[in-house]
């Protein structure tokens, strides 16, 4: 099955980007050379879609040289349908590296994370369904949707800060991946209700 590496907007539109073929390594692409060399990335680039494209293949190569993260996540909670596992936690880092696993017949929030993310799929089938902002005087949080992205094993999707979303499983397989987001403006990170047009701080 042919990979992508996708890239969704604020506008809720999506592209493919950058080459999904990535060679492995020659030696083991360890975590912390994955930190060091996003580190770099960070300080080179300060637009988003620069700052994706240049993580896609770091992103990959790890994944590809250390199988050991495959293994590391949690089974999803009987109470929220999910569950969050963190690889790399440090005071005043400016990433969170996370492996993110879903119930079956679950389903997210429509949110946006208020900065950078990319989500690498390693097992299972995810739907990521795309909105846009579509605000009128009589509702300033509208939205629309605009896309959907149905995501197999090995597919990498990015999204812009602006980029509102929902997830949820595809299948009996509990969806596995590998998730990293820069650092989350807290006062533009948002839950939407669609039936009510409304946003509340998320």
């Amino acid at each position: 099955m042919e990979n992508y590496n996708w890239l969704v907007t604020d506008q809720g539109e999506y592209r493919t980007i950058g080459d999904p073929e990535v060679a492995e390594p020659e030696k083991i692409y360890r975590l912390y050379r994955f930190l060091t060399d996003l580190d770099d990335v960070l300080d080179t680039y300060g637009n988003d879609e620069q700052r994706l494209e240049a993580i896609f293949p770091l992103v990959r190569k790890l994944l590809i040289s250390s199988y050991w993260l495959q293994m590391e996540y949690d089974p999803p909670s009987e109470k929220t349908g999910w569950s969050v596992k963190f690889l790399y936690r440090e005071h005043q880092y400016p990433l969170t590296v996370q492996m993110v696993c879903w119930r079956p017949g679950t389903q997210s929030t429509i949110h946006n994370h208020a900065t950078w993310g990319i989500v690498a799929l390693i097992g299972g089938q995810e739907r990521n369904r795309l909105w846009q902002r579509s605000p009128t005087p009589e509702s300033p949080d509208r939205i629309e949707p605009r896309n959907e992205i149905i995501l197999n094993p090995g597919d990498v999707i990015g999204f812009t800060g602006g980029a509102i979303h929902s997830v949820e499983p595809v299948g009996d397989e509990p969806p596995v991946s590998f998730n990293l987001y820069g650092i989350t403006d807290r006062r533009r990170r948002y839950q939407y209700d669609i039936e009510h047009q409304t946003a509340k701080k998320f």
